[in-house]
């Protein structure tokens, strides 16, 4: 089969000026001359990425079994990396299948890895290896060993960054802890992976124990807590947000989107990092000033919001914080661009709070975007391209590649919705006493 193309979304750093101020009614004066700092914030995030697994112009294939078909995780993945680091190039390509095993991975190296020639590859297998067993079968241990290898022998030859990830957990119903039953044996197989990867020199991430002790604080609290959702095997939303928080963590990626801190009496920006805040202004009792910002907050649809109070995700992947001191111990509404996105006591915004925790609003919205036009476009690959074409026995095999390639030319348009999704703008914060 011919090489198949790699369609990335190319965000620029586009200086931001006044025409985009515009974006942000009523703006002060002087709101549009932000460009150079807002370019040098960038350059900032780039930095504070410098541990993390991708890296700008990456051509990532994350390849699994039934749960990384799921698009979930991997979903959430891709849009924490394009929001991350909204100027880089990166594309992603999920070629996950139910039932699958390292062996089948193996198999299919060629026709679904290596004719993308990526830059970065996550192996993601374990769940079916294992074969469902209790006590571990060491003969499919063995096996599962061999697959992950035989893959390793293909890429490394290449020079493809890899990273082999654990499998997720099961999360049986039954009463007792976390970590019985299948979970004891899916451990030994989280422990052979590590092998491997430490012994070809690849990234190992660990998405297995975290994910257990994130189930074990539910039964710890209440014995027949069930916080995955889904079914045992596949996690649902949250069970996936908790999944993608490990792996990332797992990864090296970065904690923070960005910070600032504000003095509401004298107006001075005391610190701003991946972000510019100029503008402000005081009086009245309240606080209003223009802010800009070099990333996004990864957007959590409401169905994944419950692992929240699981796992630190919000803290350890998504901390944009704003701290506003000097304002008196009363209630302020934010508004952003007009729009009441919240109340606060003065204690608290002197303490910091979490803009990426704010679901309403213009900053929910645009991160809400990305997601969405991620998930469209991994929809349509999946469905037209991977399981539509390759996948698909219907189709003789003398014609794939040119359907392959006629469907290809709808991913442009695609990888450009996520484009103008990650656009940056210029936002309007204003804090008002309440009555």
């Amino acid at each position: 089969m011919n090489r198949r193309t790699f369609l990335s979304a190319a965000v620029l750093c586009p200086g931001i000026s006044g025409a985009v101020a515009a974006q942000a009614p009523d703006a002060p004066e002087g709101a549009g001359g932000v460009s150079a700092r807002t370019d040098c914030v960038r350059a900032d995030a780039a930095a504070r990425g410098a541990d993390f697994f991708f890296r700008d112009g990456d051509r990532v294939v994350m390849i699994g079994d039934s749960i990384t078909e799921q698009h979930l995780h991997s979903n959430y993945v891709e849009i924490y990396a394009r929001s991350r680091f909204p100027d880089w190039k990166l594309a992603f390509r999920n070629v996950g299948i139910g039932g699958d095993t390292s062996a089948g991975g193996n198999r299919r190296a060629a026709r679904d890895i290596l004719a993308f020639e990526p830059t970065a590859v996550t192996i993601t297998f374990g769940m079916n290896d294992a074969g469902y067993r209790r006590p571990e079968d060491p003969v499919r241990r063995e096996a599962y060993v061999r697959g992950l290898q035989g893959m390793a022998d293909q890429l490394k030859p290449r020079g493809v960054r890899v990273a082999v990830l654990s499998s997720s957990p099961v999360e049986e119903k039954d009463d007792g802890p976390a970590m019985q039953g299948y979970n004891e044996t899916l451990e030994r197989f989280a422990a052979a992976a590590r092998e491997v990867a430490e012994r070809n020199g690849f990234r190992f991430a660990d998405q297995f124990r975290p994910h257990v002790a994130a189930l074990q604080r539910a039964r710890d609290v209440d014995p027949k807590r069930r916080i995955n959702g889904g079914d045992a095997v596949h996690p649902g939303q949250s069970g996936q947000y908790l999944m993608a928080w490990a792996i990332l963590r797992g990864l090296g990626a970065p904690n923070r989107i960005a910070s600032a801190t504000v003095d509401a009496v004298t107006g001075r920006v005391v610190e701003a990092e991946n972000c510019a805040i100029t503008a402000v202004r005081t009086g009245g009792g309240g606080l209003r000033f223009v802010r800009s910002a070099g990333a996004l907050p990864l957007w959590i649809a409401p169905a994944g919001r419950p692992i929240l109070e699981w796992a630190p995700l919000q803290e350890e992947l998504n901390a944009c914080r704003l701290r506003v001191i000097g304002l008196n111990p009363r209630a302020y509404e934010l508004r952003v661009d007009g729009e009441p996105c919240g109340s606060f006591r003065g204690p608290d915004l002197a303490l910091g709070v979490n803009l990426a925790g704010i679901w309403e609003g213009p900053l929910a919205r645009r991160a809400q975007a990305v997601h969405d036009a991620v998930f469209t476009k991994n929809r349509y690959y999946h469905d037209q391209i991977f399981r539509g074409v390759v996948l698909n026995n219907q189709v003789p095999p003398e014609q794939k590649d040119g359907l392959i390639r006629q469907r290809e030319a709808a991913l442009p348009a695609l990888e450009q919705a996520i484009a103008a999704a990650l656009t940056p703008r210029l936002h309007l914060f204003e804090l008002r006493p309440t009555p």
